[in-house]
């Protein structure tokens, strides 16, 4: 008795997923050629970072014994990074981070309430960040056609190995 069984991967989340259990070494490829085609985008953000935004920033500040600042160039450069995020309630798949800590607070002070910091700062739209967004939202429209086409190839690979 034959039969016949087809897989079909509907998005993102799922072929980075199917390739986990697949083959990891596949989906360590498809990451690291996923963060090739966002390097424009990665690139736009890290040449954005080109001062201290108020001078205060630069000093040591605690809050609660927590170390929020000082914010230097270098390591907010060195922050941009590219995340995977399958969690099944995630917002995004693939996202453009921030990790350094004072300049995530840059980027999005004042977003759900104004305050002194925020205030000082350029001000920042509703739901967005004030250098990543902007710069990534440029820099897209290149990389969503590559992005895509290579998650269809993938998405193809998958089903033609089940």
């Amino acid at each position: 008795m034959n039969t016949n069984t087809t897989v079909q991967v509907a998005g993102v989340k799922e072929t980075i997923n199917a390739l986990k259990q697949i083959d990891p070494e596949l989906q360590k490829q498809f990451k690291a050629d996923a963060t090739q085609i966002a390097k424009p985008a990665i690139n736009a953000v890290q040449a954005k970072y080109t001062q201290v935004p108020l001078s205060g920033m630069s000093r040591n500040w605690s809050q609660r014994n927590r170390k929020l600042f000082p914010f230097t160039v270098a390591k907010a450069v060195k922050g941009v990074q590219m995340k995977f995020d399958t969690r099944r309630n995630a917002v995004g798949v693939i996202l453009i981070i921030q990790k350094d800590q004072a300049a995530a607070i840059f980027e999005t002070a004042g977003r759900a309430n104004a305050n002194t910091l925020s205030n000082n700062l350029v001000p920042v739209q509703a739901g967005r960040t004030r250098i990543i967004g902007p710069a990534v939202y440029r820099a897209r429209k290149g990389i969503e056609r590559e992005m895509q086409q290579m998650i269809n190839t993938t998405s193809s690979m998958i089903a033609r190995r089940m």
